[in-house]
């Protein structure tokens, strides 16, 4: 819901072409940034709006024209990570020979990557159990196995194998978090899942 300070301009009330200009797409990554860097250090409670909107150097009216709340803003965060993730796999795609191998480097690849910040980890992990808003994490991670361990004439039901594939891992690192697995481990778990689940691939 829009606060009570946050004023609505006629460019609100235009229809999103989806169409952003270049400074307009700086402020969107400069809020996620500044959110992300707020997470890392506290956790999604760091992520005050107000907050944000100071970090980043917007007014808080454009903040929330941007994300009308801050689980929107959660997700936008997590669509950064899996764009970073996408962007190293393109420039360094896995080298595994089977399905099963190729899922699991990405996998311990976006592991590797969250825990260089493990409470903004924490922090997206546990707000996307808990979102209130529709995410395309698992969706984006489903797919983004299907491209590397299928190809893109895979069957429907790979990527509903993929998204388990992803279920998992998402467990995983929830269990890596709490402090009840190690790096080990995780993987040891997620390549019998990868094996069990994509070995028809």
């Amino acid at each position: 819901m829009r606060p009570p300070h946050a004023t609505i301009s006629a460019h609100d009330n235009q229809p999103d072409t989806g169409a952003r200009t270049r400074s307009q797409r700086q402020r969107r990554k400069r809020i996620v940034q500044a959110a992300a860097a707020l997470a890392s250090r506290g956790g999604v409670e760091a992520m005050q709006m107000r907050t944000v909107a100071e970090r980043a150097g917007v007014a808080l009216g454009t903040l929330y024209r941007y994300f009308p709340s801050k689980m929107d803003l959660v997700v936008a965060v997590v669509g950064e990570e899996i764009d970073l993730l996408e962007s190293s796999i393109e420039r360094r795609p896995p080298s595994a020979t089977t399905a099963p191998g190729r899922a699991v480097d990405v996998l311990m690849r976006a592991t590797r990557g969250l825990m260089r910040e493990p409470e903004l980890a924490d922090a997206l992990i546990r707000s996307l159990i808990l979102a209130e808003v529709e995410t395309p994490f698992g969706d984006r991670m489903a797919e983004l196995l299907l491209r590397v361990a299928g190809g893109p004439d895979a069957p429907e039901e790979h990527l509903v194998l993929t998204g388990l594939l992803s279920s998992v891992w998402v467990q995983e690192l929830l269990e890596m978090l709490r402090g009840r697995r190690t790096h080990e481990q995780i993987q040891r778990r997620i390549e019998i899942a990868a094996t069990r689940l994509l070995s028809d691939f």
